[in-house]
């Protein structure tokens, strides 16, 4: 991950979903049957599913941990280990992207390229400009502050640079989405959600991020993936357009004992899925050390669709 400035912005433009967020905006906005601040924001110790299927098994040596909230019934419908807390890898760029745009009225055409490609192609470079400019660690500590997540927290004092480093929870990213369905403003909501709509089936790094949630659950989705622990080249070159260096090769020369399961590969996946965008779901996990990319793409995603079935 390279911390250089991006030269200067071409003149701002208005801030809409048109000129932003790519394609249409997907369904209105549901309702959750709650308010952010009502009890169906902690999950239960045992949410029930709406079926008898059972929750998927978690293969030994495999750290998971899952939340899933139903926005038609109001209530959480799966839930494991969901305050468990791990590192953020690229899963944060959707509270830097809502940092920077509620910052803000317009967004220069530059820097709307920059917020599309870092939700879209989860791009790093990106990410680490917003990073910057937004005051490293400080973006982190405001939306915890004002989305009220009590698992997120910025990365180490000694790595303020690196933001996969900073630490969230199955619960902290299903109560994201629901801030940005319940509570953003329709531009923040649209833009962000417009972007993972339309997720690319690869990374700019080269990594495939078809995993978990678009591979293991059928129909239309919102997603944004995260990984970090697999180095720098990807097994299979997924897309020829590598740009940057993966957060997990530089995490990788930066071991700090305070980050969550240093030394495991992980992978996440989290959005919104369902008819209608009905279940806000999150992912976590981490991986055996010295685990291979596909062997974990294959558990996480049969985790996934698992997980959706039991729910359905």
């Amino acid at each position: 991950m390279r911390l250089k400035p991006w030269a200067a912005v071409a003149a701002a433009v208005p801030l809409a979903a048109g000129c932003v967020a790519g394609p249409a905006a997907g369904p209105a906005r549901a309702s959750s049957g709650t308010s952010q601040s009502s009890s169906a924001e902690s999950p239960p110790a045992r949410a029930t599913a709406s079926r008898t299927a059972r929750p998927p098994k978690v293969p030994p040596g495999t750290t998971a941990s899952w939340l899933v909230f139903d926005r038609q019934r109001g209530k959480f419908v799966a839930t494991r280990h969901a305050h468990r807390k791990y590192r953020s890898a690229s899963v944060i760029k959707i509270l830097i992207a809502i940092d920077f745009l509620e910052s803000r009225r317009t967004v220069s055409a530059a820097d709307a390229r920059l917020l599309k490609i870092m939700l879209r192609e989860s791009d790093d470079d990106a990410a680490s400009t917003f990073w910057d400019r937004g005051g490293k660690g400080a973006i982190v500590t405001r939306m915890a502050r004002k989305l009220r997540l009590p698992d997120t927290t910025p990365p180490p004092a000694s790595k303020p640079g690196f933001w996969g480093y900073a630490t969230l929870s199955a619960h902290d990213v299903v109560r994201t989405y629901r801030y940005l369905l319940d509570t953003a403003s329709p531009r923040v909501r649209d833009t962000i959600l417009g972007h993972l709509r339309a997720a690319t089936p690869c990374g700019s790094d080269g990594f495939d991020q078809t995993f978990g949630i678009p591979d293991g659950v059928p129909g239309r989705k919102a997603v944004k993936q995260g990984w970090s622990g697999f180095g720098l080249t990807p097994p299979v070159r997924c897309d020829a357009r590598t740009q940057s260096a993966s957060i997990s090769l530089v995490a990788s020369r930066a071991a700090d004992t305070r980050v969550p399961d240093y030394g495991r590969p992980v992978l996440y996946t989290t959005g919104l899925v369902g008819k209608d965008e009905r279940y806000v779901m999150a992912v976590l996990t981490a991986h055996p050390a010295g685990s291979a990319w596909r062997g974990s793409v294959n558990r996480i995603t049969k985790l996934t669709a698992g997980l959706y079935r039991s729910v359905t």
